[in-house]
């Protein structure tokens, strides 16, 4: 398990940026790509993956040729029409920021959370960049843009950890979690009421768990596809694990999750920034001085702020 730890904290570091984010070449050896318009459909990677169309093989090909592009653009045009309408129709929610402030996050955690931040800000974007990298012009833009995805994991790979450490126990569902479900976090009305929810609501804890633990997998397989050499039936054994797979079928079956994964991942972190910049004024805030407004507390985080009130009062008797 050591060992194992080790390898995909050195993986991130080294070279598992560069295939982050659904990065895999969106093309075949017949697509004109091979020929020389897309620099990265050329890879040895590639080639190797679609060299046999036993195992994976057929599943690879047809997700490559068919699935894959379509599902990043109705994905990335999708949510934006989306959040559109919704901030035409319904409008951001405004807090009063006049009253009294509540110191919530430390120094500590906000540089954190702006290290994953700008890390995400480079990986989604360029991830794009690259999936559509012949419509782009290819050649020198999809270069440089595998340069800032790979910086972008290495950011997000040193925030991870302590993010995890420090918002593990924040972050673990509760009932207020089903009930802000059902009323959608009260997003769908224009109206200003208590929304049940803790410190974080079901939305964040949503967001929290699928980039720390999809965050991993993606570095995962990314790792895999960038070393190729890399026994991962050896690697396996380590955490007890025992399978007798092709190395082909290892990295088909990566950039087969790679890729589905990086989807859900744009799509909840476009969610996120929405939600942060656009549907609530001010919210954007309290990463930067770290305090959030009572008002804002009173209605979104409506059960962490009554807990804020009980502890106040007890600590003046």
């Amino acid at each position: 398990m050591k060992k194992l730890i080790i390898y995909l904290l050195g993986a991130s570091f080294v070279g598992a940026g560069e295939l982050i984010g659904g990065k895999v070449p969106l093309a075949t050896p017949d697509s004109g790509a091979s020929r020389g318009e897309n620099p990265l459909a050329s890879s040895q990677m590639l080639q190797n993956i679609l060299q046999y169309k036993d195992g994976y093989g057929e599943q690879f090909l047809h997700f490559q040729t068919e699935w894959f592009k379509p599902l990043f653009m109705y994905i990335g045009i999708g949510v934006l029409v989306v959040f559109l309408l919704h901030y035409l129709i319904i409008g951001p929610k405004r807090f009063s920021h006049e009253r009294r402030q509540f110191y919530i996050f430390s120094l500590f955690m906000r540089v954190i959370h702006w290290i994953a931040a700008i890390g995400f800000v480079l990986i989604v974007p360029t991830g794009f960049m690259m999936v559509f990298g012949d419509a782009l012009g290819g050649g020198t833009l999809v270069r440089n843009a595998r340069y800032l995805h790979s910086i972008g994991t290495v950011l997000f790979a040193i925030s991870l950890v302590p993010m995890f450490l420090a918002w593990f126990i924040p972050m673990l569902p509760t009932l207020d979690d089903i009930k802000w479900l059902f009323i959608a976090g009260g997003y769908l009305s224009k109206k200003k009421r208590e929304i049940p929810a803790g410190k974080f609501n079901a939305g964040q804890k949503m967001w929290f768990w699928l980039a720390m633990l999809g965050g991993l997998v993606m570095i995962a397989t990314g790792a895999l596809m960038y070393f190729q050499t890399v026994d991962v039936n050896q690697l396996l054994q380590y955490i007890g694990i025992t399978a007798e797979k092709d190395q082909i079928e290892y990295l088909r079956l990566s950039a087969i999750v790679h890729n589905f994964l990086g989807m859900v991942i744009a799509a909840l972190f476009i969610t996120h920034l929405y939600m942060s910049i656009f549907a609530i004024k001010g919210a954007l805030d309290s990463m930067i001085s770290g305090k959030k407004s009572e008002d804002e507390l009173k209605h979104l985080h409506s059960s962490y702020y009554r807990k804020l009130i009980k502890k106040e009062n007890k600590s003046s008797l």
